[in-house]
């Protein structure tokens, strides 16, 4: 009989993969991503401590439709903002497992482009 392994733990085990390495230190944070149906969440690590120094999500921004690209470009927009108020520039940036691509890719374009260097 066929073990059918399921879409997630698929993608925990490729973020593991992609964990051992990249690591946030005080100097160059990770920009971890997680997503859901509904919703887009990022935050900014320090691994080094465990500590989350900066998050942003589409539940918290209140937006309509956090499942959408446009909601992830908003997203990644607030993080870029609030980031760099605490003089944050240079991260590593994480993808959670997930391909580069539609709203990961909307995040990490509008972090880039209000002033995040990764």
């Amino acid at each position: 009989m066929i073990k059918k392994v399921s879409t997630n733990a698929m993608r925990k085990k490729r973020h593991g993969r992609i964990r051992n390495n990249i690591s946030g230190t005080a100097e160059i944070p990770r920009l971890n991503v997680f997503r859901s149906n509904k919703e887009i969440f990022a935050q900014i690590i320090n691994d080094d401590t465990g500590t989350t120094l900066v998050s942003a999500s589409s539940v918290g921004l209140k937006i309509k439709n956090g499942g959408n690209t446009e909601g992830a470009a908003l997203v990644g927009a607030d993080l870029a903002k609030k980031a760099t108020k605490l003089k944050i520039k240079k991260i590593v940036f994480d993808r959670g497992g997930y391909l580069y691509h539609g709203r990961v890719a909307a995040l990490a374009d509008a972090a880039r482009e209000n002033g995040l260097e990764f």
